[in-house]
């Protein structure tokens, strides 16, 4: 089954990624992690965890998040050959430029700024045509 991979600690912002899936009739499985190591589990098969095959079409991902932040998961990921070419979408609060500059500088697919509001902010539409055009 095809699949998203979500790496984000809020749950309300894990709620309204459901709920926006609903919304735009995303047919992906939704996986989530709270953390990056969780997502590393998740992507290898490791500490029990059973990986998601076939990969993701797509990784969701939060910067500011416990144990392994987005900036270390997306660094982590893009060292692995199994794992480099995954699409990475950035969500975070941050707004600085060099967040932003570093994220791209590993190869992100789109940067989107929270709080996440699919229903009034022009941006997350945006974000999320781009994100559906990756899907299908």
């Amino acid at each position: 089954m095809r699949s998203v991979l979500l790496v984000e600690d809020d749950f309300f912002d894990t709620m309204t990624v459901e709920k926006s899936f609903e919304k735009f009739s995303v047919q992906h499985k939704l996986y989530t992690a709270f953390n990056g190591l969780e997502a590393l589990d998740l992507l290898r098969g490791l500490n029990g965890v059973e990986p998601i095959r076939p990969l993701p079409e797509v990784i969701l991902l939060d910067l500011n998040m416990p144990k392994m932040n987005g900036h270390e998961f997306l660094a982590e990921i893009r060292k692995d050959a199994e794992l480099a070419d995954i699409p990475v979408f950035i969500m975070t609060t941050s707004t600085m430029d060099a967040d932003r500059l570093n994220a791209e500088n590993l190869g992100v697919s789109g940067y989107i700024i929270k709080p996440l509001d699919f229903e009034t902010s022009p941006d997350m539409v945006d974000s999320m045509s781009l994100l559906e055009k990756l899907l299908k």
